[in-house]
């Protein structure tokens, strides 16, 4: 079940966090993605006024703002999520973990168009990072604190920094990001 999983990546993700009852009761980030789900079910139905209506209600009771037109993935962790804003067309795999302050916004304001950044598997982005537009945060890439990510971050690399550069990382069998070299 996604409770359970969102709960369990929780403690795993949170090393102040002690007992599944704390996580449920007192964990924003997990509150605003819970109500995400049912806004985004209601988003899917067209049932889009009262899907926006649900998640302004919820941005005021958790700081957090998740958009229910965005697809976001089993896992999600938003830890200390006050001020968290997730655009209409951002997309969110699983396992990601995102901290307070984080921004993935758009740049354009095309309708239809994708103007939100997507964020892949197992990719952490630190407190107050910045990512705008449709590019792409790499499976498992990190993107350092208060940075402003404009372009593509790479597979297990690391985006730091006003704008964003793209620090080299080794994978797990050895081999170095594909962008190390640009």
């Amino acid at each position: 079940m996604g409770l359970i999983r969102d709960i369990k990546n929780v403690k795993k993700n949170d090393p102040a966090a002690r007992h599944w009852l704390d996580i449920m009761l007192t964990y924003n980030g997990m509150h605003a993605v819970w109500v995400y789900r049912l806004t985004h079910l209601l988003w899917i139905m067209r049932l889009r006024l009262i899907a926006r209506l649900l998640s302004v209600i919820a941005r005021f009771l958790t700081g957090v703002e998740i958009h229910p037109g965005a697809r976001i993935g089993r896992g999600l962790v938003i830890d200390h999520g006050t001020g968290v804003v997730i655009g209409e067309t951002a997309h969110i795999a699983e396992d990601v973990l995102i901290y307070h302050g984080v921004t993935l916004g758009g740049t354009g304001n095309e309708r239809g168009a994708k103007r939100h950044p997507t964020v892949c598997t197992g990719a952490m982005i630190a407190a107050g990072a910045k990512i705008l537009g449709n590019i792409k945060v790499g499976a498992h890439a990190k993107v350092g604190a208060n940075a402003v990510v404009l372009k593509d971050v790479p597979d297990y690399c690391t985006a730091v920094g006003v704008p964003a550069r793209i620090i080299p990382n080794e994978k797990a069998d050895g081999a170095v990001c594909s962008l190390a070299n640009r």
